[in-house]
């Protein structure tokens, strides 16, 4: 056998930059929940983004965020006083990546993967910027999917199953 005649498994588009959001979900500074988005264009990975406070803020895990400190002490509840959070979602940022390093038009007709719904506000500012499609792992409560729905942007939410086999692959 010359290698040619084996089977050769790859990951198809979707998954493959669904692990790349996956991936960046492992930078996220946020203490409650840690999500991961890449913005795609052609099969290209443009912009990526993380959830966590701003640049040159201390990191939400360093107290940098007091709304996820007291949510961690019970003293908040989940959905509740998110006006006093600081954090940046991960979409927003992966959005906010293209304008600042010159990707601002390539949006259009753009994939956004993200490891969890994006929020109401993500989801108006995906609408905006072109984004017709949008990847997901998983849903919540308070998402933005209705809003993307009325918006004309697809919505695949990808079972997190088919991620195993290549994530295993990554570090099995």
């Amino acid at each position: 056998m010359d290698g040619l005649d084996r089977e050769f498994e790859r990951p198809d588009w979707d998954v493959y930059f669904m692990i790349q959001a996956f991936l960046a979900k492992l930078r996220s500074n946020c203490l409650t929940r840690q999500i991961g988005a890449v913005i795609v264009k052609d099969n290209r990975q443009i912009s990526t983004g993380y959830n966590g406070t701003p640049s040159g803020f201390q990191n939400c895990f360093e107290g940098g965020c007091r709304r996820c400190t007291d949510r961690i002490k019970g003293i908040v509840k989940s959905g509740e006083s998110l006006e006093r959070c600081i954090c940046v979602h991960a979409e927003a940022n992966a959005i906010m990546q293209c304008v600042m390093f010159g990707n601002a038009g390539s949006t259009k007709n753009a994939t956004l993967y993200s490891t969890l719904a994006p929020c109401i506000e993500c989801s108006k500012m995906a609408i905006t910027v072109g984004i017709n499609r949008v990847v997901i792992l998983s849903k919540y409560d308070e998402d933005g999917t209705e809003i993307l729905r009325h918006g004309n942007v697809q919505i695949l939410e990808m079972n997190p199953a088919k991620l195993q086999l290549w994530i295993s692959k990554l570090f099995g």
